[in-house]
C-alpha cells in the first residue's frame, strides 16, 4: 500500500472516529438520548423534550468541540514542526497564559461576563502574547529560532502567571468566576461562540494547511530548507501566525484545554508516514475526536455531576508527556 492510499485510509478512519464521537455527545450525558431522537431533531427538527435538549443544549457544544479540537490538534502539529520541538503545544508561545490573563482583566474590570463576553478578551489576549514572543524571539542574532521562541514564550507564561495569580489572589470574586473558564470545559457554550471564532479558525487553518511544504522542509533543519528553494522566515512567520490564530480562537471558546495540540500529531505522525500535506488534516481530525470523547467521558464518569473536559484531557495527555520525554531520554 502507497504512502499516499495509506493517509486517505487514516484520513477515513479519524472521520468515521469523529462522527462516532459527535455522535455520542448528542445521545450521552445526564440524560441519554437514542440516536434515533437524534437523527430526528438534527434532520426533521422534532420538537420533543429530549430533541430540543438535543438542539438547544448538545449541538452547540458539541459543534464547539470539533472547531477546538481541530484547531488545537492543527496548531500543535505546526508548531512543533516550526520550533523541531516534539513536546512543543499549543502553549509554548504563551498563548493561554496571555488568553487567561485577558480573560481575568475582563473580570476584574467587569468589562465582560459570561463565556460570550470572555471569548473577544481571551482572543485579544492570546494574539498580544504571541505577538509579545515573536518580538522577544526574533530579536538578536539568527531572528526568530525555535530555541529563542520556546525559551521566549516559556518566560513570558511565567511572568504573566505570575502576575494573574497575584489579581486573582486579592479579589475573591475574579478568581471564582475565573476558575470555571480555566477548568476547560465545552459546558454552557452556544453556537454564537462558534459563529464568532470561526472566521479566524479558518484563516488560522488556510495559512498552516498552505504552508505544509515548508514545514516538511523546516523539520529537516533552516539550512536544508534554505537548500531546497523555501523561505524560511515566511514559512516560520505563516505557520506560527496560523498557529496563533487557531490556538486563540479554540482556548478562547472552550478555556485551556490541555495536551490535545501536544499528543495528537504524535499520534497522527505513527499513524502516517507522509509529510505535513496528511499529517496537518489527520491531525485536525484526531483533535476533534479526543476533545469530544473526553467530553463525553467527562459527562459519565461523575453522573450526575461533570467533569471538565479540560480535566480528561489531562488525565490522558500527561502518561503521553511521560512517554515521550521517557523515550526521548533513551534515545540521547
Amino acid at each position: 500500500m502507497s504512502s499516499r492510499t495509506a493517509g486517505a485510509s487514516w484520513l477515513a478512519v479519524a472521520l468515521g472516529l469523529t462522527v462516532a464521537a459527535a455522535a455520542l455527545s448528542l445521545a450521552v450525558g445526564t440524560r441519554s438520548v437514542p440516536l434515533s431522537t437524534v437523527l430526528d431533531a438534527v434532520l426533521h427538527h422534532a420538537d420533543s423534550p429530549d430533541a430540543l435538549v438535543v438542539r438547544s443544549l448538545r449541538m452547540p457544544r458539541t459543534a464547539v468541540g470539533l472547531v477546538a479540537g481541530a484547531a488545537l490538534g492543527l496548531s500543535g502539529a505546526a508548531l512543533q514542526a516550526v520550533t523541531r520541538n516534539p513536546l512543543a503545544d499549543p502553549g509554548i508561545l504563551g498563548l493561554s497564559q496571555g488568553a487567561a490573563a485577558g480573560v481575568v482583566i475582563a473580570i476584574a474590570t467587569g468589562l465582560a461576563s459570561g463565556f460570550s463576553g470572555y471569548v473577544w478578551y481571551a482572543f485579544g489576549g492570546a494574539v498580544v502574547a504571541a505577538c509579545v514572543v515573536y518580538a522577544i524571539g526574533a530579536r538578536g542574532r539568527g531572528g526568530a529560532s525555535p530555541v529563542k521562541l520556546a525559551l521566549a514564550g516559556t518566560a513570558f507564561s511565567a511572568m504573566v502567571a505570575g502576575a494573574t495569580t497575584a489579581l486573582l489572589t486579592s479579589s475573591s470574586a475574579t478568581l471564582d468566576q475565573f476558575r470555571f473558564w480555566q477548568a476547560g470545559s465545552l459546558s454552557g457554550r452556544d453556537a454564537g461562540i462558534v459563529t464568532q471564532m470561526l472566521p479566524f479558525m479558518a484563516a488560522g487553518a488556510l495559512l498552516v494547511l498552505g504552508c505544509a511544504q515548508g514545514l516538511d522542509a523546516l523539520v529537516l533543519g533552516d539550512d536544508t530548507a534554505r537548500a531546497l528553494g523555501h523561505k524560511v522566515h515566511t514559512v516560520r512567520i505563516c505557520a506560527a501566525l496560523g498557529a496563533t490564530l487557531l490556538t486563540a480562537a479554540a482556548v478562547a471558546a472552550s478555556g485551556p484545554i490541555a495536551f490535545v495540540g501536544l499528543a495528537v500529531p504524535h499520534l497522527a505522525r505513527r499513524m502516517v508516514r507522509g509529510g505535513h500535506r496528511t499529517v496537518l488534516p489527520l491531525s485536525a481530525l484526531l483533535g476533534a475526536c479526543l476533545l469530544l470523547a473526553a467530553d463525553v467521558a467527562g459527562r459519565v464518569v461523575r453522573a450526575p455531576a461533570e467533569v471538565p473536559a479540560g480535566v480528561m484531557t489531562a488525565l490522558v495527555g500527561v502518561p503521553v508527556l511521560i512517554v515521550l520525554v521517557r523515550r526521548k531520554g533513551a534515545a540521547t
